[in-house]
């Protein structure tokens, strides 16, 4: 085992949809209002943690498709650049399909589809751990497809005989329907009061 650091500076990578996505599931917010800043400082805060680097991933809806929700993101991801977070967005990928409305009417339907974030993330969060930039990493995300990330931070960890952690957090209320974190990682549950002391201005 490696010593642990006194002085644990961490990481913070937030999946803007996941993330936005699972708060509205527990807590029925109807839009992201989250402010990546103050969630990053309660997580540091709760573990004594130094805060560094914030690096925020998002897809952006097309302007045809949706422009209210494009002209959203755009503002929000400016707003957290004036902040120093590092921001990554990449444009959905829309698809039709099928879907059956009131009355079991078919309904076609445009759905756009996040491509390449989840990968950016685990470059990133792989990269700047080669980079010794953090010693623990925090993933605002529940997406499973990131669990390899962990097993890599390990792995990087023994090569560099040195102690790294990396958790998944997370929102976790009364409409939670699935209150698991990233296998492989700590889980640092957020409370419905927690995350009200983050929202946005």
């Amino acid at each position: 085992m490696f010593t642990e650091p006194s002085n644990k500076r961490v990481a913070v990578f937030f999946d803007g949809q996941n993330l936005f996505h699972a708060v509205r599931n527990a807590f029925g917010t109807p839009y992201p209002n989250f402010n990546v800043v103050a969630l990053s400082k309660l997580v540091a805060a709760r573990s004594g943690w130094e805060l560094g680097g914030i690096h925020t991933y998002t897809g952006l809806p097309s302007a045809a498709e949706s422009p209210r929700w494009r002209g959203f993101w755009v503002l929000k991801l400016s707003e957290m650049r004036r902040h120093g977070v590092r921001t990554v967005s990449r444009d959905l990928v829309y698809r039709t399909e099928t879907t059956f409305g009131p009355g079991g009417k078919r309904m076609r339907v445009r759905v756009g589809q996040e491509k390449g974030i989840d990968v950016r993330i685990a470059l990133d969060v792989v990269r700047l751990a080669r980079e010794d930039a953090y010693d623990v990493a925090v993933l605002f995300s529940q997406d499973q497809d990131l669990r390899e990330v962990a097993s890599e931070i390990r792995a990087i960890a023994r090569m560099q005989g040195r102690w790294i952690k990396i958790a998944s957090a997370f929102p976790v209320g009364s409409g939670t329907r699935f209150s698991r974190g990233i296998d492989r990682t700590d889980w640092l549950p957020i409370t419905r009061e927690e995350y009200e002391r983050c929202l946005e201005g």
